[in-house]
This record gives C-alpha cells, sequence and structure tokens, in this order.
C-alpha cells in the first residue's frame, strides 16, 4: 500500500504478540467518549472490542455513542462533546464542506486521523451475473441503480463509471428510496447493478438468487482509468478483495477498491497524550484484539496508508517517527493535506462574512463555486463542483 516502509517494526510487534506485556508510555484518560455507527455495525463492534481492551489493559473506559446517519456522528465531534468519531468516509466530506456538509450550519470541518481498518472486504457495483459485465466499460447500456438522497452511495457508483469511462448519462438510471430496495431491483430484474460493500447481507442475497452475482473487475496496472476513477472519488484505493460475495476467496481475490472504514478520527484540538496513546495500543496491542471483532484485522500497521486524503494528528505523525514509519514524501503529503484544511477554512469565514445567501440551496450553490475558485487559485484539485 502506498507509503508504507517497514523498518524493524516486526520484531517488536512479534514481542507484543506474545503478551508479555501491554503497550509502554501510554497516558490516556479515565474515561473516552465517542461517536460511531449504530448498534450491530461493523464500526461499533470493533469499537467496543478496543474499548474492552483499554478497559482491561489500561483502566480506561470506553462509552460509545451510536449515530444512524453521518450528521448525527459528526455532530457531538463538531460541538466538543466528544473526542472522537469512529466514522465511514463522509468524514471526508466533512473536510471537504460538500455535500450534506456544504449548508450554513456546517462547512469544513477541521479532522485528524488516529487510524483506520483497511480489511479484506471492498466497496463496488455488484452486477448481476447474468448479463455478461466483466469490467465497468461493459455497464454501458445498462440498468445501474441511483439511490434518493445517498450522495455517498451514488458517488462511488459514479466513480466505477468513470473507471470504465462512463457517467450516468451512458447507462440506465434507475432511482431507489433505499440501498435494499436497489437489490430487491436486481433480483427481480428490474435492475442490473447497485454499489454496496462485497460482505454485506443484500449482496449475498444477489448472490444467491438465480441471476448471481460478479464484481467488474478493476485492473490495477490501468493508470488512465484509475485517474478517471479517482478524480471522482480520491478515497478509492485498489485492493485485491478476498471476502466478497460469490465467487471469489483468497483463491480467487477480486481485483477491485476499497477504501478504509471506520476512521477512528478527532480533530487538531484532541490531547496529544490522548491521540499517542490511542496509536500506540491500536498498533502495538494489535494481535491483542485483531481476532475480538470482525475487521479488526485492517487496523494492523501494514494495512496504514500514510499518504491518503485526511491528515494524520500530529500525535500520530510523531509515533510513526519514533518507528521509523515516516519520511519525507509522506510529511510533505501531510503538510498538503493540513494546508488545504486551512485554505478551506479561511474560505468559509470570508464566505460567510460576505453576506452570503439566506436560501439554503442557493447558499451551497455560492458556496461550492466560492470553493472551487479558491482551491483553482491554489492549484489544488478542486474534486467537488
Amino acid at each position: 500500500m502506498k507509503g508504507i516502509k517497514r523498518i524493524g517494526m516486526a520484531a517488536a510487534l512479534a514481542l507484543t504478540a506474545g503478551g508479555a506485556m501491554a503497550a509502554e508510555g501510554v497516558d490516556l484518560p479515565s474515561t473516552l467518549v465517542m461517536t460511531a455507527y449504530g448498534t450491530g455495525s461493523t464500526g461499533y463492534t470493533q469499537m467496543v472490542a478496543v474499548g474492552n481492551l483499554l478497559q482491561n489493559e489500561y483502566d480506561t473506559a470506553v462509552r460509545i455513542l451510536p449515530g444512524e446517519n453521518d450528521v448525527s456522528r459528526m455532530t457531538p465531534l463538531r460541538t466538543g462533546r466528544v473526542p472522537l468519531c469512529a466514522c465511514g468516509i463522509s468524514s471526508y466530506f466533512a473536510s471537504e464542506g460538500v455535500m450534506m456538509f456544504s449548508g450554513p450550519e456546517w462547512g469544513p470541518q477541521p479532522l485528524r486521523v488516529i487510524t483506520t481498518s483497511t480489511a479484506s472486504f471492498g466497496l463496488g457495483l455488484a452486477v448481476a451475473g447474468d448479463i455478461d459485465v466483466d469490467t465497468p466499460a461493459d455497464l454501458e447500456g445498462k440498468r445501474v441503480a441511483y439511490i434518493r438522497g445517498a450522495d455517498a452511495i451514488n458517488l462511488g457508483t459514479e466513480a466505477y463509471l468513470a473507471f470504465g469511462g462512463l457517467t450516468w448519462d451512458d447507462v440506465e438510471r434507475v432511482t431507489y428510496p433505499g440501498y435494499g430496495a436497489s437489490f430487491d431491483g436486481i433480483i427481480a430484474d428490474r435492475a442490473d447493478a447497485s454499489y454496496a460493500s462485497t460482505t454485506a447481507p443484500h449482496v449475498q442475497r444477489l448472490a444467491a438468487s438465480p441471476r448471481g452475482i460478479v464484481w467488474p473487475r478493476l485492473d490495477p496496472d490501468d493508470a488512465e482509468a484509475w485517474a478517471r476513477l479517482q478524480s471522482v472519488a480520491p478515497y478509492f484505493q485498489p485492493a485485491e478483495i478476498t471476502s466478497a460475495a460469490g465467487d471469489y476467496g483468497p483463491e480467487q481475490p477480486w481485483a477491485g477498491a476499497t477504501y478504509p472504514y471506520p476512521i477512528l478520527l478527532g480533530t487538531p484540538d484532541l490531547d496529544d497524550k490522548t491521540a499517542y496513546g490511542l496509536i500506540k495500543v491500536m498498533t502495538e496491542d494489535h494481535d491483542r484484539y485483531k481476532d475480538a471483532a470482525p475487521g479488526n484485522d485492517g487496523y494492523a500497521l501494514e494495512r496504514q496508508n500514510m499518504e491518503w486524503i485526511i491528515p494524520f494528528h500530529d500525535a500520530v505523525v510523531r509515533y510513526y517517527k519514533e518507528i521509523g514509519e515516516w519520511n519525507d514524501s509522506m510529511q510533505a503529503h501531510q503538510d498538503g493535506l493540513v494546508a488545504r484544511q486551512e485554505l478551506l477554512a479561511e474560505t468559509w469565514q470570508r464566505y460567510n462574512a460576505g453576506d452570503p445567501p439566506a436560501d439554503a440551496e442557493a447558499f451551497r450553490e455560492g458556496w461550492m463555486k466560492t470553493r472551487a475558485r479558491a482551491l483553482e487559485a491554489s492549484d489544488m484539485r478542486v474534486v467537488f463542483r
């Protein structure tokens, strides 16, 4: 994975794995509160497992506040009610001040990553197995689900279409009120494809249906196609997916894409001792919790992308430097991400000081144009318009 280099850390982690002692030099508060996805979700279950470790080894009680949508998970972090969020990819949208975070009550949020989980599952377009689709380009003219009010899902679909050189204009867009309904539509032969996690219950249902399931292959060596995909959704990264509904597995992985979930993050104001203690525990105690919940293997050091889309907390960078897992390229990338967040924050302040429209939709349109101009003037990628 981009940005990773190993410098002797494996031996240190092997000693930790032996269970002789917990990580040293950890100074965590007696209580940590965080938001996460709803109870029963992968993210919530993982944080429960981490909380058990922190309670048993470091006398830190973890309280998890489940949130049923992106705004409810991000609001307590923004207001300072909680210091941490085990969030999804919408945290990136929050950092950019786009989509559901482009309104006057939000705007770009200063966020800092502690760690992420990139497990064996992927995210992509699940396609009915009876229509002869091998790559995203083969979706031309096919019936592709569009989920009303689900910006992140629809953007993922758009990114996969872009990989194949397609847009929504090249497919038959079939609108559904929800993600689950779209898979009912595929099974009933009213649609052909919908965006999902490769292990979600709905894709398992499709795989077991008469239509079956395929995941269109993303050639990892097709640089132009990947550039098109990441111009729409830069958070995707190539991956060999070994957990996917259908005829896929360790012996026959899907050449696809993924991004981290959950993303454990805070703000720049998160106490340095807390941020440092958390990344130290999550890294050096990984063998103590990796089997306690599905997806916990994704927190392994070798699965961290050091040059992703949201900057790390300063204390996390300090830890990676101490263990020899940081270089000049990573620092330059980090500095660029921080500068981008600072530019967006300054642009937001100026926009609001300039008597923006009172109408919510007009406000959003004005902000997106102002935002794009500011990024272009600083030679930064716009992505969202």
